[in-house]
């Protein structure tokens, strides 16, 4: 059995997503996505992990807490889980902004569950999101799609359509503000 670090689960996390269920030597290819890693150490992996998972949600252990995740603390935090409330637990970031990778992540998980589905797509996609702040940024996706046809002041991620990289979006040249005319150049 190979030792698996946070950076491993991380590739092989993004492996699973990028090859479903269906594709044809899925845990070779999760195998060359994760260095040094081959196919049945993948799957032997994957076994652990929905093992893990049925562990977890079946309520006979506890979350993880991992040691090497860098989390900064700020006073008395707590992470809360329906009422299982536990005071060493840290609590979750709020109001971090979705990275474009998240974003796009987001767009694969919503074409694999389809809408309305946000815990599937917080567990098995968007892993650093939980299920409401999915269900929060699809809201505010479909809300700037549906406006897409009145004139834009800014770009935004929520102007990402697709989960492939394209040529983003690019931003107005000029942006008008309160005491005159200034040029902004933003790069995405």
């Amino acid at each position: 059995m190979s030792t698996w670090t946070r950076d491993d689960d991380k590739l092989f996390e993004h492996g699973l997503v990028l090859y479903p269920e269906n594709s044809a030597d899925r845990w070779q290819l999760i195998a060359d996505h994760v260095p040094g890693k081959t196919a049945d150490d993948i799957m032997a992996h994957y076994d652990d992990l929905v093992h893990d998972v049925y562990e977890i949600d079946s309520g006979r252990i506890d979350l993880p807490s991992y040691t090497d995740d860098p989390v900064e603390l700020e006073g008395d935090c707590q992470i809360t889980s329906g009422s299982n409330k536990k005071s060493n637990e840290i609590e979750r970031k709020k109001g971090t902004p979705w990275t474009e990778d998240e974003h796009r992540l987001f767009l694969i998980g919503l074409d694999k569950y389809g809408k309305g589905d946000w815990r599937s797509i917080s567990r098995n996609v968007v892993v650093s999101r939980t299920p409401t702040q999915v269900a929060s940024h699809a809201q505010k996706y479909f809300i700037r799609q549906q406006a897409m046809k009145k004139e834009r002041k800014r770009s935004s991620i929520h102007d990402i359509t697709t989960a492939v990289d394209t040529n983003p979006v690019p931003p107005q040249s000029s942006f008008q503000n309160q005491s005159g005319s200034q040029n902004f150049n933003f790069a995405m």
